[in-house]
């Protein structure tokens, strides 16, 4: 586990005007990965021992948190986060807490999956944050109930060791730990308050559930499909457009800027594993004046094998949910999309099934992980 670069200690008080102007933050080398604790795919923060000021679900809202100097209620400073009460000692004589009081939240991933990294933000606590923060996480089958996942028997695995962290910045962390997680608790010492919780990593499907599903999306996210590259990310990230359900406003897609070249955009995908694609759907909702003219659909079998064509270049519709049946199942492990000459689409939707060779390497994955 690494954090790099890594933030400590408070920030200036808010002197007024753009709140984000002295936050401090940094590009980290896992970003580009899907967010296991996006609540499309699921997740929810589903107990803490303590939301005194600002309630834990604050901290999977998908949008920056926001600032309001003015906004207080009856019990004090209102947050965009989750925040506890200022912890105290056992009295008098010990008036401060003890080095192992902690508050803590535990947090169901919409996905279960590999965490590759994750980010504690602790936007706009600037003098009210954790002195330092850790990260368990466990894989449990299932629904489980709070109870259930605090009970002793319950195996826990850190990701984060406790860590020092800095008030009004992205505190992140890069984690090695190379399993499958269901679950994790997010501890904060002694107390404060973290404004949004974002877990990168790969999905990793149940082998069980996809094969009793028998045809479904081979490319979404919550079926371990992945975006591996894209031209372009301007507008907006390219997984936008394996996301559950469709897209509800403009930016929920994929655009790119304006090319004033000959080229064309696209993006490369990695299915859950082999498999037979029988159908398609290419939707540009909230694309109107900025969907893509056309697209063509390509399969290759295996990350250096050559691309086939499956669907010719097809006009697009702004606004519009394209389907297509394939004429004959087109087999492989990646998929791309290119658009003509830019533009955007909102999802791409890939139905079919698993081969068997997929379905074992699949099988063989879960166990890998810890599955």
């Amino acid at each position: 586990m690494t954090a790099t670069p890594h933030f400590t200690g408070d920030a200036s008080p808010y002197g007024g005007g753009d709140p984000y102007a002295d936050y401090r933050t940094a590009d980290f080398p896992f970003t580009h990965l899907v967010d296991l604790a996006d609540r499309r795919l699921g997740a929810g923060v589903i107990a803490a021992n303590d939301e005194f000021f600002a309630e834990r679900e604050n901290l999977l809202k998908p949008e920056p948190a926001e600032f309001d100097p003015e906004r207080f209620g009856h019990k004090g400073k209102i947050m965009d986060g989750w925040e506890t009460r200022r912890r105290r000692g056992t009295g008098a004589a010990e008036p401060h807490p003890t080095d192992e009081d902690h508050d803590w939240a535990l947090v169901r991933l919409g996905a279960p999956g590999v965490v590759r990294g994750l980010v504690v933000d602790t936007a706009h606590f600037r003098g009210n944050y954790p002195q330092s923060v850790s990260v368990e996480a466990t894989s449990v089958p299932g629904s489980p109930s709070p109870e259930d996942l605090l009970a002793p028997d319950v195996k826990w695995t850190t990701l984060v060791p406790r860590t020092a962290v800095g008030g009004h910045a992205a505190n992140g962390f890069t984690v090695d730990a190379g399993q499958r997680f269901t679950h994790l608790r997010v501890n904060q010492h002694p107390d404060g308050g973290i404004a949004r919780l974002r877990v990168h990593g790969e999905v990793a499907p149940d082998p069980a559930w996809l094969s009793a599903l028998g045809t479904f999306d081979l490319v979404a996210l919550e079926n371990g499909g992945q975006v591996e590259d894209a031209s372009d990310r301007f507008y907006s990230p390219a997984t936008n457009t394996i996301a559950p359900g469709r897209s509800r406003k403009m930016d929920d897609g994929w655009e790119t800027r304006r090319r004033r070249d000959k080229g064309n955009d696209w993006i490369r995908y990695r299915l859950a594993a082999q498999s037979e694609i029988r159908a398609v759907e290419i939707d540009t909702a909230y694309l109107k004046g900025n969907a893509a003219g056309w697209a063509t659909l390509s399969v290759r079998d295996g990350s250096g094998g050559d691309w086939t064509e499956i669907l010719p270049r097809t006009r697009l519709q702004p606004d519009t949910n394209h389907r297509f049946v394939l004429t004959e199942p087109a087999l492989g492990t990646h998929v791309r999309i290119d658009i003509f000459p830019d533009g955007g689409i909102s999802r791409l939707r890939l139905f079919g099934s698993l081969t068997a060779q997929g379905a074992d390497r699949l099988a063989a994955r879960h166990e890998e992980l810890g599955g």
